[in-house]
């Protein structure tokens, strides 16, 4: 079963502030809470391009490490890019990151596509454990940028 995980948020910056943040993999750490053990272990280019590879590990439990290769697709400049999970945790993932001049700031949106191994015990464990894990992964993503972006 494909799940699917959708925000918003307001950053009152420009595009290109925007831009240049979100493409650089490496303030994925910044935004990422230090409970989930995020690092990456290879990432060529300090500048996400397409076709780009980025191996990162995470922890998705105390002392169980997961292995997370990912492959950035289908850039368009200020405006939206892709990551795609290559192995990992997930059965599928497809991020979808776009982003939208408006008015004293940036829309930026999120739609996340995503399944689980283990059908159906990886439907039992998304209810239980997954969803609400990704729904404070990306509140605490929020969070963050509302602080570094507000005045």
């Amino acid at each position: 079963m494909i799940h699917i995980l959708e925000q918003q948020q307001f950053l009152p910056i420009s595009l290109k502030q925007a831009w240049d943040f979100f493409s650089s993999p490496r303030n994925l750490d910044e935004i990422t809470p230090k409970n989930l053990g995020f690092k990456i272990l290879y990432q060529p280019g300090e500048v996400m391009y397409e076709g780009q590879i980025i191996e990162y590990k995470v922890k998705i439990a105390p002392g169980v490490w997961v292995p997370w290769v990912t492959e950035i697709k289908c850039v368009r400049e200020n405006q939206s890019f892709i990551d795609e999970q290559r192995f990992g945790p997930y059965k599928f993932w497809h991020h979808l990151h776009h982003f939208e001049e408006v008015e004293g700031g940036v829309l930026m949106r999120d739609l996340v596509h995503y399944a689980l191994p283990l059908w159906p015990f990886g439907e039992i464990g998304h209810s239980l454990f997954v969803r609400p894990k990704l729904e404070t992964i990306f509140s605490f993503r929020r969070e963050i940028l509302d602080k570094r972006f507000n005045p």
